[in-house]
């Protein structure tokens, strides 16, 4: 996870007063560009002036709105904040490996990554309020077993409820928004463009986008999340990959068995993957000439 903080100030004097928090997201939805997770936090005593300033829930507003209302709070000194930004890479690295993480393990990580974050700088959390991922209850016994000395709120729409997850709902999505605004694309194929229109799976300049940048060998740039479903039926264009195995414990006749890679997945054999992998049978000649082996444990 990559993380967008603040530039480095003291603790601030309020941090040992009695604190709230809150959490949200933004860019959970779509099929490009990273998701972040941002948090504001604050004096219990400054909440009446925190719902004075404006805050709402960050998709309500205009851009201009946001970035207006990120800059003001950037200077309020009685206002601090954190951003966690996640990879699409990472998004789709964790959900698509052999243990896979989901969306909703990713999002509550982050949140308790944030909690945790705040904390180490010193601020006495007493409340954190947090938009809901899955099963609001379920959320918040998480969140109480991890930090039990903390009160957890998580609510449905709490960024239209809570003023202090309004205003973390724009540390959200002000940062996911400079970020894929200034998104380098790293990849050197021609005729790349930024002509992506909002990353949404639904948006047809998104799906356009996704079918012109699609490479039959090396997929997509790395701006996409290429678990994505979204992104499915643009794997049967894709070459598919197949290499030579070791005779496995099977004991294929000919000593030899053909393995495919296809659709970002592993295809071909039906036995235990993960056993042949660990033992070091059925394995492509390079890696046992060089003694490579699965590390699972570190």
């Amino acid at each position: 996870m990559g993380s967008e903080v603040p530039p480095p100030n003291p603790v601030p004097k309020w941090a040992s007063e009695p604190c709230i928090m809150g959490i949200d997201e933004a860019g959970r939805g779509p099929v490009l560009g990273p998701m972040v997770y941002g948090c504001l936090y604050c004096p219990i005593s400054y909440q009446n002036t925190l719902s004075t300033l404006s805050f709402a829930d960050s998709k309500t507003l205009k851009e201009e709105k946001r970035e207006e209302l990120f800059e003001s709070l950037k200077l309020d000194e009685s206002i601090g904040w954190l951003a966690d930004v996640i990879d699409p890479r990472e998004l789709s690295a964790k959900m698509l490996r052999k243990t896979k993480v989901n969306l909703n393990e990713i999002s509550h990580n982050s949140a308790m990554g944030l909690v945790t974050a705040v904390l180490d700088l010193g601020v006495l959390l007493t409340e954190v309020y947090v938009d809901t991922v899955g099963d609001p209850e379920k959320y918040r016994v998480k969140m109480s077993e991890k930090f039990p000395g903390i009160k957890f709120v998580v609510a449905k729409k709490a960024d239209s409820l809570y003023p202090v997850v309004s205003g973390a709902s724009i540390v959200a999505k002000v940062t996911r928004d400079r970020a894929v605004r200034d998104w380098v694309l790293e990849e050197t194929v021609e005729n790349i463009n930024r002509k992506f229109g909002s990353g949404y799976p639904g948006d047809p300049e998104t799906k356009t986008w996704l079918k012109d940048h699609q490479h039959p060998v090396f997929g997509f740039p790395t701006l996409v999340r290429f678990s994505w479903g979204t992104c499915t039926p643009y794997f049967k264009d894709m070459v598919e990959v197949s290499w030579e195995a070791d005779k496995d414990e099977d004991g294929d006749k000919d000593g030899k068995r053909q393995l495919k890679l296809s659709s970002l997945g592993f295809t071909g054999g039906k036995r235990k993957s993960e056993e042949i992998e660990s033992s070091g049978k059925g394995r492509c000649t390079f890696f046992q000439a060089r003694k490579l082996e699965l590390i699972t444990k570190f």
